[in-house]
């Protein structure tokens, strides 16, 4: 556990992976590996939701949705509401992942939105946060995290927990060093205390997603300021997650 005595958090992001028999392999072998030293959250495709909040619904294993749209319902083709992810089981869900971002353009504001709307149906949103490659190379990293954190926080979500996924460094094997990562993760609670006090702060939970792999996960959650993992691909094999989460222990 964090010195400060946070709970880690592991979620697996399964992006656009998996088919229904596999995630329901997946959740087997998930539930079987004993008690485990963090909060667990699987966050598959939309088809895989029932699937695998069906599978989780004995255990202390979430579920959550990887978008949400910010209105109940309506002409939005493709999209997905909070009522409809709760009424499919979820507790949570992403907002703001890079991806989100990139592909599909999704503005600083948009993404408050969405948080809001999780919050509306009792979903803990996990915002995302980050650089790309270009702004770290110009210096503009701390400029990045802060201009995406404000939007998202203003007039923004109560309840949350943050990201900070480098996005030079997601699916590329290219990992964030422990120091790298800690400095990132420092900043944003540092900025966290400016805007909801230092108790506030000091309590949320940062998560770092990058590469995350069972090779490094240990050293990356030895830093105080790190407080579990976001996961991409390592999330699709059941035995990697596990050694991912197991890393969260005290006593790895």
């Amino acid at each position: 556990m964090s010195p400060n005595q946070r709970r880690p958090l592991v979620g697996g992001n399964w992006k656009m992976h998996l088919l229904r028999d596999d995630a329901q392999r997946f959740c087997g072998t998930l539930l079987a590996g004993g008690v485990l030293p963090a909060d667990v959250v699987i966050f598959p495709s939309c088809t895989l939701l029932q699937t695998v909040a069906d599978a989780l619904s004995d255990s202390e294993v979430g579920c959550g949705g990887q978008d949400i749209h910010p209105e109940e319902r309506g002409a939005h083709t493709g999209d997905v509401s909070g009522s409809q992810l709760v009424d499919a089981g979820c507790s949570w869900v992403l907002c703001g992942h890079s991806e989100r971002r990139q592909d599909h353009g999704e503005s600083d504001d948009l993404i408050r939105q969405k948080a809001l709307s999780a919050l509306r149906y009792g979903l803990t949103p996990l915002i995302c946060v980050g650089e790309t490659h270009s702004e770290r190379q110009a210096g503009r990293t701390f400029e990045t995290l802060e201009r995406q954190l404000r939007a998202a926080l203003t007039e923004g979500p109560a309840t949350f927990t943050l990201a900070y996924e480098p996005i030079w460094a997601i699916g590329t094997g290219e990992t964030a060093t422990p120091e790298i990562a800690q400095e990132a993760h420092a900043f944003l609670r540092g900025l966290l205390a400016e805007m909801l006090g230092d108790i506030a702060a000091d309590a949320k939970r940062i998560l770092y997603g990058g590469s995350v792999n069972p090779q490094n996960a240990a050293d990356l959650i030895s830093k105080p300021d790190l407080d579990g993992f976001l996961v991409g691909g390592a999330s699709l094999d059941p035995e990697k997650f596990l050694a991912i989460i197991r890393s969260c222990g005290s006593d790895s």
